[in-house]
């Protein structure tokens, strides 16, 4: 695959920053369309392949809305700043079993001028998910033990002590701990642009797998994908 992304992406996401109104955009949405919106779908219409392979179940979905791709329109209701447009492209590869407007794992890439990374897990889930993380992390301790040894170096928030119902001195009380789930990998503009990026990419998303498959187990997901492919097959 060639090159997806040039520098014009950043060229553009850098003035959008500086110009980040409705009526800036709009005269510029022709450079939008073809510089950011066209290669990332390009980007993503790739990778599906690749990701299946990666992590069976996961879904690049290249369409221009209700897709994997973010919309670059800002949710201003509830912020103070009311710039109408993110700064950024990005895009979220959900489960195909994962309930539309519900929380769940995947994986993720987000292009902004410095400030570009992708990698993959579970961004401050809502209670109920987090806990059941944390119950498969205690039920699932081989599993969990197994995604520890792959030397992913999960992020996010913390509390300072141990939630509600959890031992304080359970051997992965550091990781029951955690409000987030999660390993990234920076990426520069250069490497972005390079006609490799997506080989690099599908990388990322090889090393942070075994995290991400443990959270759709944990949260049911692949039971649930599981549990639907076989129905289908006993209708026919």
């Amino acid at each position: 695959m060639s090159a997806s992304f040039t520098p014009a992406l950043f060229t553009f996401l850098s003035e959008l920053a500086a110009n980040n109104t409705r009526e800036w955009f709009e005269a510029n949405r022709t450079r939008y369309e073809r510089d950011v919106l066209e290669p990332m779908l390009h980007f993503i219409e790739h990778l599906h392949p690749r990701l299946v392979r990666v992590a069976p179940g996961f879904v690049a979905d290249a369409r221009r809305s209700s897709g994997s791709l973010f919309r670059i329109h800002r949710d201003t209701r509830f912020s103070p700043d009311k710039s109408p447009y993110k700064r950024h492209i990005a895009a979220r590869f959900l489960h195909r079993a994962q309930p539309r407007g519900r929380q769940g794992p995947a994986f993720y890439l987000q292009l902004e001028p410095g400030d570009s990374f992708g990698g993959g897990g579970i961004y401050h889930p809502d209670m109920p998910t987090l806990t059941r993380i944390r119950h498969a992390i205690i039920d699932d301790a081989k599993g969990w033990r197994a995604v520890r040894r792959t030397g992913i170096r999960i992020e996010g928030d913390s509390l300072r002590r141990a939630p509600a119902g959890f031992d304080p001195a359970h051997p992965f009380i550091e990781d029951l701990r955690r409000k987030d789930l999660y390993a990234i990998t920076p990426f520069s503009e250069e490497e972005v642009c390079a006609p490799d990026f997506l080989d690099r990419y599908v990388d990322v998303c090889a090393q942070v797998a075994p995290l991400v498959r443990f959270l759709a187990r944990a949260v049911g997901l692949e039971e649930a994908s599981t549990a639907t492919t076989a129905g289908r097959g006993s209708r026919r």
